[in-house]
């Protein structure tokens, strides 16, 4: 049999065609919902999408939307590599704030003056990874052990870090800098900010750096979990675990090195907006790990389908000026925020559920049709 009959039969249009039609028709619904509730709102849909449409698309909006998709999809992959373990890691808000606070203490304090730039950017990188794992580890240490769900121990760990980022900024490590009203960590030096992409035509505005980092860690995400023995392994036990430790996989220490990597990926959240816009920790910084959560839904953490939800949403977020601007309320895009992922999530458990039939149907028909045993051959085993 040749390659290419081998490849055409792994390819269930059947079950792939709805797959592919899901997401066109959850916008659908979702832009009509949301019709309805700005014609209740005395506006005109079609004026206000135009609107949205024509202020996205311009060259300066398309940076921001691009930097807004940065951390949306880091905090994405974040919480994509929880679902692939049949974990749902909450905890990505609170990861990512204490990895970015610390690795901006360190990196800012007077006795790494000596640091060359580009080390220091290396240094905030791996800190804020290593504190975002071991924030996480305590979630997966209290499941593997204890059988705490990692629901709750992670949406309780998001306010405990923040507390205690919001204690040691205010009374011990922060500082406040001349002109400023409120704390933050120090300034870091210019040469460990990262610089810009000259990505987007027609604007001086540069893309963050850190969006090359984002794509590379997407490239990752997708070589390890389809193309590796860890992410079959990461994703058999989070389909089946019971399946998974009769084969031999130590369930247990998939869950840790899960969080762990979940967590160490959460750490890198907020560092787009450190080292190439603000160059410090703010009490600003936050919000982004929660909505993470959306993105990955939406994206049915597949790289490429959490990169199209990440701009999306920075679409969204980005249009809240404008309609501002119409004398529409901004509620109206939280509205489509919420709109979008349940009428995505609804859709594509209905195209699964049609797909799983149109399967279960094919195989009847080729049961039903085979060809019977003869009777000689029955006959010889009996």
């Amino acid at each position: 049999m040749t390659t290419a009959a081998v490849g055409a039969r792994r390819i269930d249009v059947g079950k792939l065609l709805p797959q592919l039609i899901a997401p066109v028709v959850a916008l659908v619904i979702a832009a009509a919902i949301s019709s309805i509730a700005l014609l209740i709102s005395d506006k005109d849909p079609l004026v206000a999408f135009q609107h949205m449409y024509e202020f996205g698309t311009q060259p300066d909006q398309m940076v921001e939307i691009l930097n807004k998709a940065s951390e949306l999809y880091i905090a994405a992959v974040a919480v994509a590599i929880g679902f692939k373990m049949g974990l749902f890691n909450i905890g990505v808000e609170g990861q990512s704030k204490v990895g970015a606070f610390f690795a901006g203490a360190l990196a800012s304090a007077s006795f790494m003056d000596w640091m060359p730039g580009g080390l220091r950017i290396v240094l905030i990188v791996v800190v804020a990874m290593i504190v975002g794992a071991a924030w996480a580890s305590i979630a997966a240490l209290l499941k593997t052990q204890r059988g705490v769900s990692e629901v709750i121990s992670t949406l309780m760990l998001n306010a405990i870090g923040g507390l205690v980022v919001t204690w040691l900024l205010n009374d011990h490590w922060g500082v406040t800098e001349p002109g400023a009203q409120i704390k933050t960590t120090g300034i870091l030096p210019e040469s460990s900010w990262m610089p810009g992409l000259p990505i987007i035509s027609g604007t001086d505005q540069k893309v963050l750096g850190f969006f090359a980092i984002a794509v590379v860690l997407g490239a990752a995400y997708w070589f390890v979990i389809n193309r590796t023995r860890f992410g079959f392994d990461l994703r058999a036990t989070g389909h089946n675990p019971f399946a998974a430790v009769a084969s031999g996989v130590n369930a247990k220490r998939m869950v840790i090195t899960a969080m762990l990597i979940s967590g160490a990926v959460a750490g890198l959240v907020n560092l787009p907006r450190m080292l190439g816009e603000s160059h410090t920790y703010t009490e600003g910084f936050g919000g982004i790990g929660f909505t993470g959560i959306a993105v990955a839904l939406l994206g049915r953490n597949h790289p490429i389908g959490m990169a199209l939800g990440a701009i999306l949403w920075g679409f969204l977020a980005s249009s809240q000026i404008i309609l501002d601007l119409d004398g529409i309320p901004k509620e109206i895009i939280l509205i489509m925020q919420g709109v979008t992922v349940l009428s995505v999530v609804i859709a594509y458990e209905l195209a699964a559920r049609i797909g799983r039939r149109a399967q279960q149907r094919r195989v009847g028909v080729a049961t039903a049709t085979a060809a019977p045993v003869p009777a000689a051959v029955v006959e010889e085993s009996k």
